[in-house]
């Protein structure tokens, strides 16, 4: 039996007057995945996180987290939700470990699992040895940990994490990444990650939405990606071979599937349809041409957001 998503948005948009925000956007994510909402600033994610949170309600649509309508209750959605918002405020004048307790007690969570709770959670976030240390003292860095430690306080089945790297140094963007990974990992969280910043949600996230003007335009892994946003040129075949002659290089233009081929001195770039790396290497052979490497590459989750974005201006495509 197939499960049902975690998250579901069918058919969601909210306007603004007469702007459509999120205009009819359809998702799901799956349980113990974390998916990626990429895009620039504006594109409409943190409305479709309101939205997701029972924050704001759509002007048509149904959205659900866990099963739950977050239109209808939006407080028990929260109760299965974690957020952190790109910038969190703790009490300054209190500890980590202190805004870690006054969390638990909004939730109700008993005085003695709290303590174990808080301690386990300070640990995995790097930030045991600042427990006692007051917030206003904290790093930009060390209050994203320690917001991810809030939100896990009452083990979530979804945490939501809008832009959450901003403002912090590499190191600790990396430090972080590994953390959300982890987490997943051992807690099997789901987690849904707001970011405009590309290498990054290519890091961790196991599937990426890539959203503009309120629209997801594309959906998947990056060979899914690849396939969708470069219909013709999906494949990029790196070969290193020589002799490079006039007549080899018309056999590989000939090859059914290979739209356009690069020369760069001794090796050679093709852009296919499909991937004809055993055809590439058979022609190269049979020319009498030595063949010293073969690679196929794929797109990149910069390239492929970047190249998509620029196609659709060149062509005046909305």
């Amino acid at each position: 039996m197939v499960s049902r998503p975690i998250i579901e948005l069918d058919d969601v948009s909210k306007k603004y007057d007469e702007q459509y925000a999120v205009d009819h956007l359809t998702l799901s994510v799956k349980k113990g995945e974390i998916f990626g909402l990429l895009g620039p600033n504006g594109a409409g994610k943190t409305t479709t996180i309101l939205m997701l949170l029972g924050l704001s309600e759509p002007t048509s649509g149904k959205v659900r987290v866990s099963g739950i309508d977050s239109t209808r209750n939006p407080i028990e959605v929260k109760r299965k939700v974690g957020y952190l918002p790109d910038d969190l405020g703790f009490y300054q004048h209190m500890t980590g470990y202190e805004n870690l307790m006054y969390t638990a007690e909004l939730n109700g969570i008993p005085t003695k699992v709290a303590k174990e709770r808080a301690t386990e959670l300070l640990k995995k976030v790097n930030l045991l040895d600042s427990a006692n240390k007051k917030t206003g003292k904290y790093s930009r860095g060390m209050r994203q940990r320690l917001g991810l430690a809030d939100v896990l306080m009452k083990n979530p089945e979804v945490i939501i994490l809008d832009e959450p790297t901003l403002g912090i140094d590499p190191e600790g963007v990396r430090e972080f990444l590994q953390l959300i990974r982890q987490l997943n990992q051992e807690e099997h969280i789901t987690v849904l990650l707001s970011s405009h910043h590309l290498h990054q949600v290519q890091q961790i996230c196991d599937r990426v939405g890539i959203f503009v003007k309120g629209k997801l335009i594309a959906e998947g892994n990056m060979e899914s990606l690849g396939k969708q946003l470069f219909l013709e040129d999906t494949y990029h075949i790196h070969v290193s071979a020589s002799p490079l002659s006039d007549d080899l290089l018309q056999k590989l233009k000939a090859i059914p599937n290979v739209n356009k081929v690069e020369i760069e001195r001794s090796t050679v770039n093709l852009y296919c349809q499909e991937d004809v790396s055993a055809t590439i290497s058979k022609v190269i052979v049979e020319s009498g041409s030595s063949l010293y490497g073969i690679q196929k590459k794929n797109y990149g989750l910069d390239e492929i957001y970047h190249r998509y974005f620029e196609g659709r201006e060149a062509d005046g495509r909305k």
